[in-house]
């Protein structure tokens, strides 16, 4: 995977400036999910809530769910 590099865009406009901070902050998540899962943890990125505006727009928020590698489970 290559590697992050932030590209500086100060004549945009806030909008687009909000949109790509949070494509950033998704692709560092991506690079992390990608590491975590080469040392064997598995991670599923679930829906804990919706957040809305009150204007019609709404955004999904996610946690990580972190599971052990199989040969560290207990098994019952």
């Amino acid at each position: 995977m290559g590697e992050f590099k932030r590209i500086e865009k100060h004549d945009l406009p806030e909008r687009e400036r909000i949109i790509n901070r949070m494509a950033d902050a998704v692709h560092r998540m991506n690079e992390a999910i990608a590491k975590a899962v080469d040392t064997g943890i598995t991670v599923e990125l679930v829906r804990v809530s919706r957040h809305h505006c009150g204007s019609g727009n709404w955004g999904d928020q996610m946690v990580p769910m972190i599971r052990e590698p199989a040969d560290k489970q207990e098994t019952t």
